[in-house]
């Protein structure tokens, strides 16, 4: 017999996005207070679940972890031989359970209750023991497993993730989770360099910059500009900031006189330039580069100019 693999790809993509999309007549007013509930928590969020709910679980609190809810993942079944110790009065418990009456999740119940631990479901029936045990039960409900039987977690796991990252990212809002707060969860690799590196960290430092003063001609800052290859040279007056002098002052400069190299920079250079703090994330750095179209910010401390962050030193710091 052939199989048509892309048509079976297709179906089950069209099947699991309709299982997403059925999620939203599915919110109600418990989901909100799922989220006051987590905001009120003064301990941390203990995600449960078994078997294929049991790695959606994992993956949940893995997102609430790194979006500014402390939780963490206890397998339902170790939690029955000595795992409980996990738990105390000041969690928040979040189990997940297509059917809702998955017997290790439904074990721990009891002691959920004598702790008085709040919970939170996430089921496919708000009819369920769980369902019915918890503070804000989430209905993640289907209509049918991508599974051509029927019978494999497909749409049901799909939509259980779903449910859980809409859950971790309102509460990363209502928290005000800043993409600095995400960095310090987040230090290795090829994010966290993004996410954490300073403007200070790249920038070419004070010593290393072209200077010129008001006076300098132009002819002579393109020589200080050549030496220092950054393509633009500040100009300072006894030490402090009246502007900057870039190749496009220049292509100005040639539209509007005649004799452009002898013209003094003060004539030409562009007093309004941005500045920055060595402080501020080397990620906004390149955003504020993108939104004013230019590629040098000069970089200002206590009034003083410390330095230059170029487009280039954040490209090759692999911030971009």
């Amino acid at each position: 017999m052939t199989i048509d693999h892309l048509a079976s790809a297709k179906r089950t993509i069209d099947l699991e996005a309709s299982a997403v999309s059925g999620l939203l007549s599915r919110l109600d007013e418990n989901f909100s207070i799922a989220c006051d509930i987590v905001m009120n928590c003064s301990g941390r969020v203990i995600v449960t679940g078994m078997g294929k709910s049991g790695h959606i679980s994992k993956k949940v609190a893995a997102t609430l972890a790194s979006t500014g809810t402390p939780a963490f993942f206890v397998h339902p079944a170790e939690a029955s031989h000595g795992d409980l110790g996990m738990m105390t009065e000041n969690d928040v418990v979040l189990a997940l359970s297509n059917s809702g009456t998955t017997a290790e999740v439904v074990s721990l119940l009891p002691l959920i209750k004598r702790l008085g631990i709040k919970l939170i479901s996430i089921t496919g029936n708000l009819n369920s023991t769980l369902s019915l045990a918890a503070d804000a039960p989430l209905n993640s409900g289907i209509d049918t497993e991508a599974c051509p039987l029927n019978l494999a977690p497909t749409s049901s796991t799909t939509a259980q993730l779903v449910m859980g990252d809409a859950l971790a990212i309102a509460l990363l809002e209502a928290r005000g989770f800043s993409a600095e707060d995400f960095a310090f969860s987040h230090p290795g690799g090829a994010l966290g360099r993004k996410l954490l590196l300073k403007v200070s960290d790249v920038m070419h430092n004070r010593d290393d910059l072209p200077v010129c003063s008001p006076a300098t001609s132009v002819k002579d800052a393109l020589f200080e500009i050549t030496s220092k290859g950054l393509g633009m040279t500040l100009v300072l007056d006894e030490g402090k900031l009246q502007g900057i002098f870039t190749d496009g002052d220049l292509r100005r400069a040639m539209d509007h006189y005649d004799r452009v190299m002898p013209v003094a920079l003060a004539e030409v250079m562009t007093t309004e330039c941005k500045t920055v703090a060595p402080n501020m994330l080397a990620a906004e750095a390149l955003c504020l580069m993108e939104d004013w179209q230019i590629t040098s910010l000069v970089v200002t401390e206590g009034g003083q100019v410390v330095g230059v962050v170029h487009l280039h030193s954040l490209l090759k710091a692999g911030v971009a």
